[in-house]
């Protein structure tokens, strides 16, 4: 397992930056740095445990556009 710290945060996020790729940062647990990126067709949370783990989920487009009672399911589905 490979353990990082904030220098190797840093770094990421230069090289993000260098490579034009947009990214912004975003706090969801206590003991994380989440940097979320959209690329084409995907969005990549990339998560920077306090414990030096790294974790990386991808949602990745199915190409598919959608209309505006796509909004209704969004509500039906998923409000508490």
């Amino acid at each position: 397992m490979v353990l990082v710290g904030i220098k190797e945060l840093i770094h990421f996020l230069n090289k993000l930056e260098e490579s034009k790729i947009f990214y912004k940062l975003n706090k969801v647990r206590n003991e994380a740095i989440m940097v979320e990126i959209a690329v084409p067709g995907q969005r990549w949370e990339v998560e920077f445990m306090e414990d030096g783990t790294v974790e990386i989920e991808k949602f990745i487009s199915d190409s598919n556009f959608y209309d505006l009672k796509e909004i209704e399911k969004l509500f039906r589905d998923f409000s508490h």
